[in-house]
């Protein structure tokens, strides 16, 4: 263990021959070894200092071990409770161990056997700050342009966006809520050679009576209200990139509009008989089906195809489930940060209880989740207690899109599908990311094939 680092030992005990004996026993070791001879004094010397091993012994007079136990791990999950009693039992050491404890030793403690345990407890440390570099290591090597993962997904996007980006006129990003669609829009503009100026705008929440003035300006006078000319986001945007989110809930005289300027890269402000030149990169954004939405006449088909030069489309959370645990650490460095909290980690109850959740939300209520888990979290280890309800209660899943409960062949295929449709149908690059040769996804193509023929896909 490196020097200025010790080990902090709670000793809740009220014999001094076991206390002398503690501290014999690990006299060579850098362990800061406190004491408390009643359960109350040792409860508060717990908060106070948060000890990584707590040593209870349980033939103290008065003192409920269980609730005293069950206090201390409420506190600090992570800490290692090591009962001490002279009434041993495997019965009793089972029960202990089932209610939270690490370990239920005979009295009198054995000093080698509290040196071995000592030294394991040191080595593990040493284990955990080493694997925290890593992890830190790893989401860096991991994060591209403010996005983290490794999933082959989303190396998958990252290259999309490298090849894309320096060319583009027009792109669109599709992908649930939540899945960063902006994020993806923001690394285009920085990656682009223009240097003009990033324009958001959200489509949604535009009133369709001032969108054209919104969007392309007016002049003064042009309507009620109009008492100097206004630049709309498109000039605004002139010599950058224009992001219009949400583009599938325009209206169709919207469409209609933005279908003119996207091909005559022009704008006419409200009230203006001129038109205005713009040089603009225009990326669209939506967790719509737009083809969906032509087949229905409820979006414009020359208009998608004007968008949809380059197609990003975004994977959910719940089909990139091995980013999870690196996601977990960025946004953990991220609010310890924020909120200038030491937090180590997540309790391997609480990832498993992450890892299991469907995640409808995506990144973006992982992030919430996160987020106010390092807010409410008392220790520096986050456990089921600091997440929300939705987390620790019954999961509502669906059955027909959740992989976790579909047949393997199923997940199979749909990866296949996902990944396909991520590399915009090339079969060899396709391959390359499943691991797998050419013949074989050929194979498996004529099969899925003949299964939709049948009827049963």
């Amino acid at each position: 263990m490196s020097e200025g680092r010790r080990l902090a030992l709670l000793a809740i005990d009220d014999c001094s021959e076991n206390l002398q004996l503690i501290r014999a026993s690990l006299a060579q070791y850098p362990v800061e070894i406190l004491s408390a001879e009643d359960p109350e004094t040792g409860f508060e010397m717990f908060q106070r200092v948060r000890p990584r091993i707590v040593l209870l012994n349980l033939a103290m007079a008065g003192m409920n071990h269980t609730q005293l136990l069950e206090r201390i791990l409420a506190l600090d999950p992570g800490t290692d409770v090591i009962l001490v009693t002279s009434d041993y039992s495997p019965d009793l050491a089972v029960e202990a161990i089932q209610k939270g404890a690490s370990d239920y030793w005979s009295a009198p403690i054995d000093g080698e056997k509290l040196r071995r345990r000592i030294e394991g407890f040191l080595a593990d440390a040493e284990t955990r700050r080493h694997t925290l570099r890593l992890d830190r290591e790893l989401v860096d090597a991991c994060t591209f342009e403010g996005m983290v993962g490794r999933s082959p997904v989303m190396l998958e996007v990252f290259a999309r966006i490298r090849r894309v980006a320096p060319h583009f006129r027009t792109v669109l990003v599709t992908g649930a809520t939540g899945t960063g669609k902006e994020l993806v829009a923001q690394a285009l503009h920085r990656l682009s050679p223009v240097r003009g100026r990033f324009a958001v705008c959200n489509c949604s929440a535009l009133v369709e009576n001032l969108l054209e003035s919104e969007l392309f300006g007016h002049v003064r006078g042009a309507f009620t209200g109009a008492t100097q000319d206004k630049p709309g986001l498109f000039e605004y945007a002139d010599g950058g990139t224009i992001f219009l989110d949400e583009v599938g809930e325009l209206s169709p005289a919207a469409q209609a509009k933005l279908l003119r300027v996207l091909q005559n890269r022009q704008v006419q402000r409200v009230g203006s008989l001129s038109l205005r030149n713009i040089d603009v990169r225009v990326i669209a954004a939506t967790h719509r089906d737009l083809k969906a939405m032509v087949s229905e006449g409820q979006f414009r088909e020359d208009l998608y195809y004007r968008l949809a030069v380059v197609e990003i489309r975004l994977p959910s959370l719940a089909s990139r489930r091995e980013d999870l645990p690196l996601l977990q650490r960025y946004f953990i460095e991220k609010f310890a940060a924020e909120y200038n909290k030491s937090i180590a980690g997540i309790t391997r109850r609480a990832q498993t209880r992450i890892s299991a959740y469907p995640w409808p939300g995506n990144i973006r209520e992982l992030e919430n989740v996160i987020g106010n888990a390092c807010m409410m979290v008392e220790g520096n280890l986050i456990d089921i207690d600091d997440l929300p309800e939705s987390l620790r209660g019954p999961f509502q899943y669906d059955l027909a899109t959740d992989e976790t409960f579909l047949p393997l062949d199923e997940v199979q295929k749909r990866h296949v599908a996902r990944v396909l449709e991520a590399v915009g149908g090339q079969k060899t690059r396709a391959a390359e990311i499943l691991g797998i040769g050419r013949a074989t996804i050929y194979q498996m193509l004529s099969k899925m094939k003949d299964e939709e023929k049948a009827g049963t896909v």
